[in-house]
């Protein structure tokens, strides 16, 4: 696995000439003061020209020199009084980072009538110029910066370009092929590596299987440990030692071996050759795996973990996502559905009223093989999101629900409460969809939306509707909420 790092944001404030150079300079002390008090990583331009300011065309080369020797993941071009449209719109397409556009409100005109800004006339004239050279950008409403939109706005657009860094580029393992009669698991490997740089990793099944099983011959210190671990943690029933250490190991070597081939996460062919050559589900072990930041799809859906590692990186890790089946709707709600699976939700996201159960695979028969997670995970605001496509056309499905009560069931699951599910079920039909769904809990919706526009992919927005996303990120609550 690749350890996390910071989002760097480039910030190049802009002003042109014939306004207020004081001002502009208090604009700038200002903005990269409270950027910093959002925690965002900043990098200045401020060893470019005294002012640290672009106004002028010449500033644009040195200005990508300081960005691109400190691996900026974005652009943030605020406004600080006019701007300059053609150097600042020659930087974010000469840089290729997602960029977002914005400036403080302006002030009333002086008493002798002149005004020392216009922030908001220069941001017209940059956006054009954006349109013209086809850079894709996020833009804030014209707000003070100690308002919510400006706040909301940064924080969702630093969200978005965690997704974008994360999907670009992305190593993704597989092992194994998918399960034969799962067709729906078919993919484009060429075309996300064509389009995105995105790499798919592969191994056999028996590679990770020789590695396990080495441990267990070797009897290695680390598998006593995880078999500790999961007896105390977990309760596990009747399992003997002997089912343990085999969970145990196959854990240990999915994590070496993302270790070892930089992987961002993992789609894994999970039955049926693995039961009957090492005699084990590996559900359980998808949810460790995924609360160690290596997210693990199901039933080898590529896909899956591709949407899983770029939502993980939208939250900041700060939760762990849950790979879900869209599988019955609420027997007595009309607007609920069942996210479930077999068992690989993070134990991370259990109920704490809740026991966490590992037992054998309840759908195997007499004498189950070990392992399976059981129980329910935590309600509260989730989003739900998938990736998919075909024909070579892509969306991302977005969604928000809410946790809510429904009926016990075996496996990890949680009931989510949604607005209209018919109109959801009709659109998962309709789109380039499967039956699973990446989750996580929060509301993604906005950052993911954005990250769209610069991954060139087709937003495709239920609730909230698009609109609904628009209007929140200019202020506004989401619908049923007070302002």
């Amino acid at each position: 696995m690749r350890k996390p790092e910071p989002l760097k944001l480039g910030v190049a404030p802009t002003r042109r000439v014939i306004f207020s150079i004081e001002e502009a300079a208090r604009q700038k002390r200002l903005i990269e003061s409270k950027l910093k008090a959002l925690g965002v990583d900043i990098v200045t331009i401020d060893s470019v020209n005294p002012e640290g300011l672009i106004f002028s065309r010449n500033h644009v080369e040195p200005a990508l020199e300081v960005f691109r020797r400190e691996k900026v993941d974005a652009l943030f071009i605020p406004h600080v009084n006019f701007g300059t449209e053609d150097a600042t719109a020659r930087l974010a397409r000469d840089l290729g980072k997602p960029t977002l556009l914005w400036g403080p409100r302006d002030a009333a005109p002086l008493p002798d009538g002149s005004r020392d800004r216009d922030t908001q006339c220069g941001l017209f004239a940059t956006s054009k110029i954006l349109r013209r050279m086809n850079v894709p950008f996020s833009y804030i409403v014209n707000s003070a910066p100690d308002s919510t939109v400006f706040e909301r706005g940064v924080t969702n657009f630093v969200a978005a370009a965690a997704a974008v860094k994360a999907f670009r580029h992305a190593r993704i393992g597989q092992v194994s092929t998918r399960p034969a009669a799962f067709w729906t698991m078919m993919i484009n490997e060429g075309e996300l590596l064509e389009r995105w740089g995105i790499e798919v990793v592969p191994a056999t099944l028996s590679d990770i299987l020789r590695a396990a099983q080495k441990m267990l011959d070797g009897q290695d210190p680390a598998l006593a440990q995880q078999v500790k671990w999961i007896r105390d943690n977990f309760e596990v029933g009747s399992a003997d030692e002997a089912d343990l250490a085999k969970v145990a190991a196959f854990k240990l070597a999915l994590v070496h071996w993302a270790d070892e081939a930089c992987l961002d996460g993992i789609a894994l062919q999970c039955w049926s050759a693995l039961q009957q050559d090492f005699g084990i589900f590996p559900c359980f072990v998808h949810g460790l795996v995924t609360d160690e930041a290596v997210p693990v799809a199901c039933e080898t859906d590529i896909h899956g973990a591709l949407a899983s590692f770029m939502v993980q990186e939208a939250v900041g890790r700060k939760t762990a996502t849950f790979f879900a089946d869209l599988t019955v709707r609420h027997p007595a709600d009309e607007n609920a559905e069942l996210l479930w699976h077999c068992g690989p939700f993070p134990p991370s996201l259990a109920c704490e009223c809740g026991q966490r159960k590992l037992s054998g695979h309840y759908m195997a028969g007499k004498k189950p093989p070990l392992a399976v997670g059981e129980w329910q995970v935590r309600g509260g605001p989730i989003s739900v999101i998938r990736f998919d496509g075909d024909h070579g056309q892509y969306k991302l499905f977005l969604g928000h629900g809410v946790g809510t009560d429904g009926p016990f069931t075996r496996g990890t699951y949680v009931w989510l409460k949604v607005g209209n599910w018919p109109l959801w079920e009709e659109r998962l039909i309709r789109g380039p969809y499967v039956h699973h769904v990446v989750c996580v809990h929060g509301r993604v919706a906005p950052a993911l939306y954005e990250a769209c526009r610069f991954l060139g992919i087709e937003p495709d927005c239920v609730e909230p509707t698009e609109a609904e996303i628009q209007a929140w990120l200019r202020g506004e609550p989401w619908p049923g909420e007070a302002k």
